[in-house]
């Protein structure tokens, strides 16, 4: 590989539409289908799933070394997302992620922490076509 960097996962085209992915280091493994309105069987997420899904995983994730730094739990939080895909060409146009947040923080807490998750790697990431809608439930 480029600059002798360590292989992140191998992912193996099993035919019929699915891939089977795995993570080099812990050896995890998932699969993909091509979704069933793009001639798969949608038994499993597609790749575009796993993005869509990876911006509310990403958000979550920092907003937990976040608040570790700020001594503040936020356990059994969890996020809702909706992918949305255009034609021509076919691609993701917008992600709509529903953050429903534990651990009844300071609004300057939750301010911070909402920051942190929209400007997370993966939302950085993505193309900015890519409409993001992003909201967050304080319980």
């Amino acid at each position: 590989m480029e600059n002798n960097k360590p292989i992140t996962a191998q992912v193996a085209y099993h035919g019929d539409l699915r891939c089977k992915s795995t993570h080099v280091k812990s050896g995890d493994t998932f699969i993909t289908d091509a979704p069933v309105d793009n001639n798969g069987k949608g038994a499993a997420f597609s790749p575009t799933d796993l993005v869509a899904t990876g911006l509310a995983s990403c958000m979550l994730t920092v907003m937990g070394i976040k608040a570790q730094e700020l001594g503040v739990i936020i356990d059994g939080s969890s996020a809702s997302v909706i992918k949305t895909m255009a034609a021509a060409p076919r691609r993701i146009s917008q992600i709509d992620v529903h953050v429903t947040m534990k651990g009844g923080s300071d609004k300057r807490t939750q301010l911070i922490l909402e920051r942190v998750a929209t400007t997370c790697p993966v939302y950085n990431s993505l193309h900015p076509d890519i409409v993001k809608n992003i909201s967050f439930l304080w319980e």
